[in-house]
């Protein structure tokens, strides 16, 4: 069982490691909440050592689509689907989360989506992508970016 995503205390619970725990934690929170009043979907994650389908899934599509590899170590993952849509997150211990939006009819919105921690600085592997600025009350300022998925996954 994973650890349920809790919106309104969060907690660094499996972000440890991160030198922005906090700042994670909040756009960790930020998401779920999301969910949560979107699709009344529980946001759930596990180690992504548990959850290693969904982190090479996202890898793969990466890889292919941009031939990006994230050098920053996996700290949790989730996969789930929501109104056909299949969604997957990745929070790597740099304080990036990664999260691919993949919806299953033909011709359906399919993408890639990066957001950076406060506190964290663009990786390398992503210096070509613009992040626009948002702002959370959980998370402080999220930066974030995407890009449109053309193969099939």
């Amino acid at each position: 069982m994973g650890y349920v995503v809790d919106f309104k205390d969060v907690s660094t619970v499996g972000l440890e490691s991160s030198p922005v725990a906090d700042a994670l934690a909040g756009l960790r929170a930020n998401e779920a909440r999301y969910f949560k009043n979107k699709y009344d979907h529980t946001f759930t994650v596990e180690p992504a050592s548990k959850a290693e389908a969904a982190v090479a899934w996202v890898a793969k599509i990466l890889a292919d689509e941009r031939s990006i590899v994230i050098e920053s170590p996996a700290l949790e993952a989730t996969e789930f689907e929501v109104d056909g849509i299949r969604m997957a997150y990745v929070f790597y211990e740099s304080g990036l989360s990664i999260n691919v939006m993949y919806t299953l009819a033909d011709a359906g919105k399919r993408a890639v989506g990066f957001k950076l921690s406060d506190g964290m600085e663009v990786p390398d592997e992503l210096s070509n992508f613009k992040f626009a600025r948002q702002k959370s009350k959980l998370a402080g300022t999220i930066r974030g970016s995407y890009f449109v998925i053309k193969g099939e996954y």
